[in-house]
């Protein structure tokens, strides 16, 4: 538990400065919470958390260099006491789903921020989770509908990568039938209604990366 005589301290982990900025705003209004460090990637949280160890973290899930999962899991091994919020744009993100299972006790979409962010501070802050009916039905769903196997999910990074189906079947060194098969399964799994489709929708939800 926090003690309430001192503000509740916040760590803000996110690559994109406009929503560090928009949380610090939102945050100023209110005397009982402070911002004491800001970072823009897994890496800088994991120092700024050892230095500052924040009552609340709130960090985003896709970031270079090292990505929110891979933070939470570094902060959560060396400090179990961690209070980390996922922050994410989509709902149903797949590594979203994966923080929480990594030790995230709250989640919160950017476009609810303004409405949903001092309400989630406190609450983690008094040792409590936070996570929107709403949202966690959703995550539960895609949790069951997108298990894809490590083929699918090889084979639709490919395919996000501009492969056609022969050279994908040549980059896994299977049949291209096999290929086809394989995207018949992650269209019905993603409920895509095209590979374009699928290749956005796992995007979104984490389940594979942006094309470098």
């Amino acid at each position: 538990m926090v003690d309430h005589k001192r503000p509740i301290t916040v760590l803000i982990v996110d690559d994109h400065p406009l929503i560090r900025e928009g949380i610090e705003a939102v945050v100023g209004g209110y005397d009982d919470i402070t911002v004491v460090g800001e970072a823009s990637n897994g890496l800088e949280a994991i120092r700024l958390y050892r230095t500052t160890q924040p009552d609340v973290t709130l960090m985003d899930v896709q970031m270079p260099e090292l990505n929110g999962l891979g933070a939470i899991s570094s902060i959560m091994s060396e400090f179990p006491q961690a209070r980390i919020a996922v922050l994410t744009t989509y709902r149903g993100d797949v590594r979203a789903l994966q923080a929480i299972k990594a030790g995230a006790r709250g989640y919160l979409l950017k476009s609810t921020l303004r409405h949903e962010l001092i309400e989630t501070i406190r609450a983690l802050a008094a040792g409590k989770r936070c996570f929107p009916p709403e949202i966690a039905a959703e995550l539960a769903a895609h949790m069951d509908q997108d298990g894809l196997t490590n083929r699918e999910v090889q084979v639709l990074q490919n395919v996000a990568e501009g492969l056609s189906n022969k050279e994908t079947a040549l980059a896994l060194a299977i049949g291209e039938d096999t290929v086809k098969g394989h995207l018949r399964n992650i269209m019905e799994k993603l409920e895509a209604h095209n590979r374009t489709h699928a290749v956005t929708i796992g995007i979104q939800r984490g389940i594979i990366d942006l094309p470098q």
